[in-house]
């Protein structure tokens, strides 16, 4: 599977429908970050709202802000595509890591395929450890790390396994400390 095909089955995967809310838009203007969340997704679908991926953007961006996870992860996905926004990889990348140290297994699995893309961010040590978190509950990323393990060599797969590790440690730290 192309990584645009994974970059669009994960956006797709992310979207959660039926907002059930007449008043979301007032709670989302009052602060609330779920409420903020639920607008975001209904201007990316264009449910109950004209379709407009720069207000998705602004709303996920106000909920990420609050600490809303996969409000986080939508919005770095939108920075990766360029989706309402203008491309941006270092805010993709930002927003990512913020849901991947929540637990968020969808943004894991995200890193993992940006970090196995070609260019810049090409980092088969970091897209198999990041595969590796998300493979815990995210049956696409196991399947995706599994691939993964047959190109790399053992060396690499060992550094990999090792900074997973490490990722998942500093990741139930943080649980701890809150």
């Amino acid at each position: 599977m192309s990584v645009i095909r994974h970059l669009v089955f994960y956006l797709a995967a992310l979207i959660m429908t039926g907002c059930g809310e007449t008043d979301t838009k007032s709670k989302a203007e009052a602060g609330d970050p779920n409420a903020q969340y639920k607008l975001g997704v209904m201007y990316l679908e264009g449910k109950g709202v004209p379709q407009d991926y720069a207000e998705a953007a602004k709303w996920f961006k106000k909920a990420g802000e609050q600490g809303e996870a996969t409000a986080q992860c939508n919005l770095g996905i939108m920075n990766y595509k360029g989706v309402g926004i203008p491309q941006n990889h270092t805010e993709a990348m930002y927003w990512l890591q913020k849901s991947a140290y929540l637990g968020l297994a969808k943004s894991q699995a995200m890193l993992g395929v940006i970090y196995d893309e070609e260019g810049e961010l090409k980092n088969e040590v970091e897209a198999y450890a990041w595969y590796n978190l998300a493979a815990l509950s995210n049956g696409d990323a196991k399947k995706l790390r599994d691939d993964l393990g047959t190109r790399i060599s053992p060396e690499t797969k060992a550094r990999a396994q090792k900074r997973s590790t490490e990722l998942h440690n500093e990741i139930e730290a943080k649980k701890a400390s809150k």
